[in-house]
């Protein structure tokens, strides 16, 4: 169900859900997105395995005293056991399993530093791949800076600012507005290509942000001038009206270690500070299906053409 704010459902697509380092082999831990609870466990191969939370026994919630064992999760109500594709394998106390007591199970991937679940209203397999970024644990490059807000908007919303290079000078204080010069889209990938100029006290930088997203949860955000920086910006709903996003930063190392520290933590404070900026707005809109745009606006139509693609169920744009 859509919110009063938005008219849209949960879109389908890669969500970060964790970081591998949150969760040793053998635990488990309780997660809410999309609108459910969920499980998160990790069996002793090291390998992560995301289910509905409540057993289909009597509904136990396997996060809160379930256990691993055998590389199964263990109900902490009666022992069922459940393997890493949501079988029920084992019940203590019977000869028999019940093939019909199955949990819901999320294709999740390690990748980039990040632990990635696919999320389909209709249990849909993975329709596209997250690439591996390059950049990411090359030595020339820094380890993550890593952010964490929970807002209240759809990440639908807060894609759009992309899309939307006037805020910049009337929400953060810009000096100039970004020049796009390209943005296209090619399934469910689009690129925006744009010029950015900084002023320095040594004078005018020019630079770069150019934006690849990977459908609705997962973009690379290429910023050059002042320093090369990588953003790994990603967003996950939580429910119909609450996204979790997490930037994740890594510069370019200098060849002195604390010129890098000192300039990464710089660029890193800036932008989370527009995030912090950007928060009022987000969480106080509401979504206008047919905005009076000026001429000069950014493809924020073609933005929402390219964005519609990732909801499988249906919705009214004039809701709410």
């Amino acid at each position: 169900m859509a919110s009063s704010r938005f008219p849209f459902p949960t879109p389908f697509g890669w969500f970060q859900v964790a970081f591998p380092g949150d969760l040793e082999p053998g635990e488990v831990t309780a997660l809410n997105y999309w609108s459910r609870e969920l499980v998160l466990w990790r069996d002793t191969t090291g390998d992560y395995h995301l289910q509905d939370a409540f057993c289909p026994h009597l509904g136990a919630h396997l996060a809160f005293g379930g256990t691993v064992r055998d590389d199964e999760l263990q109900c902490p109500f009666h022992g069922w056991r459940f393997d890493g594709a949501g079988a029920c394998t084992n019940i203590p106390y019977s000869q028999r399993t019940n093939r019909k007591a199955r949990l819901r199970t999320y294709p999740t991937i390690v990748r980039n530093g990040f632990v990635l679940a696919w999320y389909h209203p209709h249990d849909e397999a993975p329709k596209w791949e997250i690439p591996v970024i390059e950049e990411i644990g090359d030595p020339a490059w820094s380890d993550f800076y890593s952010s964490s807000y929970v807002i209240r908007t759809v990440p639908q919303e807060m894609s759009e600012n992309g899309a939307d290079p006037a805020h910049f000078q009337y929400v953060h204080g810009t000096d100039d507005v970004a020049e796009m010069e390209s943005y296209d889209t090619d399934g469910p990938c689009s690129v925006m290509l744009s010029k950015q100029s900084y002023v320095t006290p040594r004078g005018v930088t020019h630079g770069r942000i150019d934006v690849y997203n990977y459908g609705p949860g997962f973009s690379k955000v290429w910023f050059s001038g002042i320093v090369d920086a990588i953003n790994i910006a990603t967003t996950t709903p939580i429910d119909d009206e609450t996204t979790q996003v997490r930037f994740n930063f890594i510069v370019r190392k200098f060849d002195d270690e604390k010129l890098t520290s000192t300039v990464a933590a710089a660029f890193v404070k800036e932008i989370n500070k527009q995030v912090q900026e950007d928060q009022p707005i987000w969480e106080h809109k509401r979504f206008l299906p047919t905005p009076a745009l000026a001429d000069t606006d950014g493809p924020i139509m073609k933005f929402r053409k390219w964005y519609s693609q990732f909801y499988a169920e249906p919705y009214e744009v004039g809701a709410g």
